[in-house]
């Protein structure tokens, strides 16, 4: 129930005895006018805020407070002022029936209503685009949502691109995300879960899973890290990634990031969590293994005999992008016997009048390859492709000219850098790109056997990696035959009956058996 207040003279004198406010503790007052004097000191030098008072019949008085360019103007005045200022409260208020509760109840054609009682409560409501109503006479304040910020449309996803796939992207309004998953799954399944992180931002995050399918330990695990986070502001789910991840030093990412809604849909069909933070278009996914970065969006929208030839090709592609390099240095130092002859005739021919080390070679190359690749990201759109791709052929050419490098290297570099744009996500290739160089230093230091030392120091990492105590290499180490259906191979849809065992818990049935076509019996109908 509202308050009402004694007196003015009463409710000032007892405020000034009373210490400085505490917001997480300090109750509103019943007096407009000591509620309206507090706001403002604490909103004191925010232009943004709007303070607009409006009396109802010249009787009561009502303070509006929101903050400009957050609110729908329209629907302010159409919604709450107007029925107020025109419409007059309703006849037979009894005393049961404050004045706020019906406003609230009669007058207010907002469907999100709520009212709250701590300042703190108040300001938080106000900060996150709510409309702040305060009544004369009443220690409860009402908050109505009428959220009309400019945000960015739905559009396709830039950095995951399909031919078949559906159009549609998150952006950066969390209940815009929240609806496109809504859309998917229709299923009161489909939890979400809503955190707020941030001593200044107060950014919103919701947790979202699907109830029976994801883990309990993973969503108590996540719930706890997300709790213990102390920051002043969270710009983007980035910010989120680096404070729960299982091991921040290792290269490879341990959380998978998209802006599409179906693959976190089909993630979240398989047991994993997801996390949409408000702000940002980049949704969260968790736990991730190696194969999760080595899969695009493209494989389950085409046939299953194509997107294993697809991904054979990628597998291969990754290897080439992360040893090429270090095996022509290794072979071309220490190993030339290993070559061909015909092929090693030509190779040092061609670095007859190189000055420096195959190594020095490759580490100038990969260096100036690995420039122009982010002065094409960086530079405006229009320009950065033509930078990067004329850069690269006068850059190489120019140097091969000068004797500074051998053809065969720039052959290899750009061998190596075609490759690896076939790494669907990019965070994931960064790792190859960055781990490049040091097998690199390997092969120029050791050979051959500086490969194999870093090969098999990668594969005892990759092991030992876990995510949210998801082994890394899962299902290929522990081996699961049954899972590996879709690892570098991806069997037909009908045949994947059951979700990841590694993941999910409760119904593990994905499709029932006996999905597979069959063929028409009889002949056909002329």
């Amino acid at each position: 129930m509202f308050k009402k207040s004694k007196t003015k003279k009463n409710s000032k004198e007892m405020i000034k005895s009373l210490p400085k406010p505490d917001l997480k503790s300090e109750y509103l007052f019943s007096d407009l006018e000591l509620n309206e004097q507090l706001l403002k000191e604490l909103f004191q030098n925010c232009s943004d805020i709007v303070f607009r008072a409006i009396q109802e019949n010249n009787k009561t008085k009502i303070l509006l407070i929101y903050i400009d360019g957050l609110i729908d103007t329209k629907s302010l005045e159409a919604d709450v002022i107007k029925p107020i200022l025109y419409d007059g409260l309703p006849n037979g208020i009894t005393k049961v029936h404050s004045i706020g509760e019906v406003i609230e109840q009669k007058q207010l054609a907002i469907s999100q209503v709520s009212h709250v009682e701590k300042v703190q409560d108040l300001v938080d409501g106000i900060l996150k685009a709510n409309v702040g109503i305060l009544v004369d006479g009443e220690s409860k304040a009402i908050l109505a949502s009428l959220q009309g910020y400019e945000k960015r449309g739905v559009e396709e996803p830039q950095t995951e691109v399909t031919i078949r796939g559906p159009r549609d992207g998150f952006t950066e309004s969390l209940r815009t995300n929240t609806a496109l998953l809504r859309r998917r799954v229709r299923s009161s399944r489909l939890k979400m879960e809503t955190f707020s992180v941030g001593e200044l931002s107060q950014t919103d995050l919701v947790i979202t899973y699907i109830d029976g399918i994801a883990p309990t330990g993973l969503l108590e695990e996540l719930r706890d890290r997300i709790s213990r986070i102390q920051i002043d502001g969270l710009l983007g789910s980035e910010f989120l990634e680096e404070f729960i991840e299982d091991a921040p030093y290792s290269p490879f990412p341990q959380i998978q990031n998209t802006e599409r809604p179906d693959i976190l849909i089909g993630n979240l069909l398989e047991g994993r969590v997801a996390i949409i933070v408000d702000n940002s278009p980049f949704a969260l996914i968790i736990p991730m293994t190696f194969w999760s970065g080595f899969h695009a969006v493209e494989d389950y929208y085409e046939r299953f005999m194509y997107t294993t030839f697809i991904r054979f090709i990628r597998f291969n592609l990754i290897l080439i992008s992360l040893y090429l390099p270090s095996i022509y240095v290794a072979l071309t130092t220490y190993h030339p016997k290993l070559i061909p002859t015909t092929l090693l005739i030509s190779i040092a021919a061609a670095r007859e009048g190189v000055p420096f080390p195959a190594l020095i070679e490759a580490l100038i190359m990969e260096f100036m390859f690995e420039g122009l690749r982010e002065a094409g990201i960086r530079l405006p759109k229009a320009v950065g492709s033509a930078v990067s791709i004329v850069g690269a052929l006068v850059i190489g050419q120019a140097a091969v000219q000068a004797g500074i490098v051998s053809a065969p290297m720039v052959i290899v570099v750009a061998t190596t850098g075609i490759a690896s744009f076939a790494i669907p996500r990019y965070n994931f290739g960064l790792a190859f790109r960055m781990l490049r160089f040091i097998m690199l230093i390997l092969a120029g230091c050791f050979g051959l056997y500086g490969i194999i030392i870093g090969f098999i120091a990668l594969t005892i990492h990759l092991v030992n990696l876990r995510s949210y105590g998801v082994p890394y290499f899962t299902p290929v180490s522990p081996l699961n035959y049954q899972e590996l259906k879709d690892t570098i191979i991806r069997a037909p849809r009908w045949s994947l009956h059951i979700r990841p065992t590694f993941i999910s818990e409760g119904d593990k049935t994905r499709i029932p058996k006996g999905q597979k076509p069959r063929p028409p019996k009889g002949e056909p109908r002329e």
